[in-house]
């Protein structure tokens, strides 16, 4: 069971690890080309 809910876990943070793609300008943002919205990682 604890062999379980560690892979289970493992998969969840991975899951959200993946879930933002894109490159970053100078600045560490970049825009979504379907909504327009500009956004910050740094």
């Amino acid at each position: 069971m604890k062999t379980f809910l560690a892979g289970l876990l493992a998969s969840l943070l991975a899951t959200a690890a993946l879930a933002h793609g894109g490159g970053l300008d100078k600045n560490g943002c970049h825009t979504n080309r379907k909504t327009g919205d500009r956004h910050c990682h740094r």
